[in-house]
Parts: structure tokens; sequence; C-alpha cells
């Protein structure tokens, strides 16, 4: 899709993070609305050059219509992946900012392109996402995008499907 792109992001969007993680469709599946102080908490580390975890921006031309972050799956911590030794697996979440812009194929598009940019890296060798099976939009928009189903796994936050795409 023409005019999409990703830039980091800054200390200056948290207060937009926070009100889109407080929409409906996003509190669906990332749980409920978080108080500016622990969006402060959870993310803001992830601004830090020295951190592994990424976060951007996603923009339609100039509208930011989205939010996505990366991270390195091995020693991830506080019960994920624990038994991953890829040092080059990577892990991605990501939400589209208005639900009218659901159901349209730009999520899936929004993930093409950004697994895309993180295979620029010749260190990536998959990246790896993990919707609840009962997402069914999410599962349809991973697949459109290249993913694959690895199978059911349960992670911290419950049963999940995870989902890989591979060089």
């Amino acid at each position: 899709m023409q005019g999409l792109s990703f830039r980091p992001m800054q200390a200056s969007d948290l207060p937009l993070l926070r009100e889109w993680l407080g929409r409906p469709h996003v509190t669906e599946w990332w749980g409920p609305a978080p108080s500016q102080a622990e969006v402060d908490e959870d993310y803001a580390p992830m601004l830090s050059p020295a951190s592994t975890d990424r976060a951007y921006i996603a923009l339609l031309g100039e509208v930011s219509i989205g939010y996505i972050q990366s991270y390195v799956v091995m020693g991830s911590g506080n019960g994920w992946w624990e038994d991953e030794r890829d040092p080059g697996a990577r892990g991605i979440d990501q939400f589209l900012a208005d639900a009218e812009q659901l159901n349209r194929g730009l999520g899936s598009t929004m993930v093409r392109a950004f697994v895309d940019l993180l295979f620029l890296d010749a260190a990536v060798t998959k990246v790896q996402t993990d919707p609840s099976p009962s997402n069914h939009r999410a599962i349809r928009s991973y697949l459109r995008a290249g993913f694959h189903e690895q199978g059911q796994v349960i992670t911290p936050d419950g049963p999940a499907l995870l989902m890989v795409r591979t060089r």
C-alpha cells in the first residue's frame, strides 16, 4: 500500500497510545484500558536505544493509523518463549487505531510491510506472533501477511496460536 511507513515511537506519542489502548476494539484483545502511568511504565523503556524491544507508529501518508512493536524472542523473560534458542527470532504485536479500518486488508498490509522491514536485517531469521485462538480476524490477517500456523501454545497471557513467517 503506497504511503505506508513506520516511525519510531517517541515520548510525545505515549498519550496517544494510551487513548488507542482504551478503544473497545483494542481492549477486547489487549486487556483493560491502562492509565497513563501504566502506559509510561510499560512502553517508555522501548524508547531507549539500548532496548531490544522497539515500538513504532504506523503511518498512512501523514496519518497515524496504528501501533506496532517488535522484540527479540530469545530471553524476552517473564515466562515468554523460554524454549526459544534462535537469537534471530523476533516477535511482533500490533493493532490498528480505528475500528473503521478493520476488515479492509490494512492490518495484513501493515504487518507484511513491517515484517519485510525486519527481514532487511540479515540477523532476523523468523518473525512470530501469538494471537488468541478466538481472534479470527487477527489470524486471517496474519495468514494474508504470509504467516503460518504452528499450533496452540500456552503463554503467560493464556492460550495462543503461535504463527511464524520465515524468510
